[in-house]
């Protein structure tokens, strides 16, 4: 079979190396001239603007994760990685959506699941691009995907068990629309079978309407049918689990997200002690609310995962402690009004703003009556980010960087803004 492998970033090597072993003949496509990395000895390759609608004559078109389905034009089959993991995959599969949770949930459901001894395959978004690993899964391993709105927009299977956190606009800056974007992620249920399951956030309307896709059973979390907390402590239904106090993550976002993972592993996992000793192993993610050292008085955190609105409030009201706030960078589609209605319910004696968006979210700001906000702009550098920061923050405060924004422009990407922010916190 002629097969056309487009975008050939990380999951594009692991989608040429699979589909190379299995025969076929392959040419990497890319609107790319110079890739990151070499291509591999004797392949053929399309390089160039414009590339990926000029793909008539292949018979399957595999793209990656980030390119939309729709920008591909072909006489053949558009495929995926994820489709054709879930296509051959011989083992059960739970997998995570949502706008925000999703590392951390993935990351506390394979904690649980190691917990009472199984054994585990955590893929996608979160650990190794999923068709790398397809070779070494068994039939009685369980495998946790993490599962982005790019990855889902053209899903035709869905997991066995479906796990739905909260949705928000997101990704605004690739999708359509915020409807594009509600209907890629409704591909983790719309495909379900009566057999399987739907764990979904009752509180979020888009969550309720993607768990009414599915043909499966439907469980919300944080319910008392299901895993919630009461008096300190994790429950399932009225069966007593283990004290909260065995999850090491900070916010009650993070208590909702174990109870997203309890719940899924429910079917395989309800032994108390195994879900608390699961929970407690896991001690975060890098750049998600993570403490990095405190300085007279004055703790740092890095949230630089933070890119949405939902994700900054969920950090705001982890704290109790007044918050100078570090905002900004490139558009990801937010509505900045609105992120400044939720941060003047919340006690941030100043906001330091940076990147492209800075001025956009001081205007918003002004607009609701915040006023100490510092605008650093784009012309900056973390360093003196952070030395703004501290120089505003007294003793007791925290500093957080919790930017509602995408990182580009000033940073490779949300990991390298964490790092030069970490650097920068442990040389004050």
């Amino acid at each position: 079979m002629k097969v056309a492998i487009a975008g050939f970033g990380i999951e594009g090597q692991a989608n040429n190396a699979y589909f190379l072993s299995q025969g076929h003949d392959i040419t990497i496509v890319d609107e790319r001239e110079l890739l990151p990395t070499d291509l591999p000895y004797g392949a053929q390759a399309m390089l160039g603007p414009g590339i990926f609608e000029q793909l008539d004559g292949f018979d399957m078109v595999v793209r990656t994760a980030g390119l939309s389905p729709f920008k591909i034009k072909t006489d053949g089959k558009v495929w995926s990685g994820t489709n054709e993991f879930f296509a051959k995959c011989p083992a059960p599969i739970i997998g995570v959506t949502g706008s925000k949770g999703k590392g951390t949930t993935c990351s506390l459901i394979a904690s649980i699941l190691k917990a009472a001894g199984h054994t585990v395959h955590l893929v996608g978004n979160i650990g190794d691009p999923a068709i790398a690993k397809l070779e070494s899964i068994k039939s009685n391993d369980i495998v946790v995907y993490e599962l982005s709105s790019f990855q889902l927009w053209d899903a035709v299977r869905s997991p066995h068990v479906a796990v739905v956190l909260g949705i928000e606009p997101e990704h605004l800056d690739v999708h359509k629309s915020f409807s594009d974007y509600v209907n890629a992620k409704a591909n983790i249920a719309s495909h379900q079978t009566p057999k399987d399951i739907v764990v979904y956030n009752a509180l979020n309307p888009y969550s309720i309407k993607i768990s009414r896709e599915s043909k499966g059973s439907r469980i919300p979390y944080q319910h008392d049918k299901a895993a919630h907390v009461a008096d300190g402590y994790f429950w399932f239904g009225e069966t007593k689990l283990c004290k909260t106090e065995a999850l090491l993550l900070p916010g009650v976002h993070n208590l909702d997200n174990a109870c997203a993972a309890i719940t899924s592993t429910w079917k395989w996992v309800k032994d108390g002690e195994a879900i608390g000793r699961g929970l407690s192993e896991f001690s975060g993610l890098p750049h998600r609310l993570k403490f990095v050292r405190s300085v007279n008085d004055v703790a740092y955190y890095d949230d630089s995962i933070a890119t949405t609105i939902g994700s900054v409030v969920a950090s705001l009201r982890t704290f109790e402690q007044p918050k100078i706030l570090i905002l900004g960078g490139s558009d990801k589609g937010a509505d900045y009004n609105e992120l400044a209605k939720e941060i003047i319910q919340y006690d941030v004696p100043h906001a330091v703003l940076i990147g492209d968006e800075a001025s956009k979210i001081e205007k918003a700001l002004k607009k609701a009556h915040y006023e100490t906000v510092t605008n650093l702009g784009s012309d900056t550098t973390m360093e003196a980010v952070v030395q703004t920061a501290a120089s505003l923050a007294k003793s007791g405060e925290v500093v957080v960087l919790s930017p509602a924004c995408a990182s580009f422009g000033m940073f490779k990407n949300y990991v390298d803004r964490g790092d030069q922010f970490i650097a920068a916190v442990n040389h004050l």
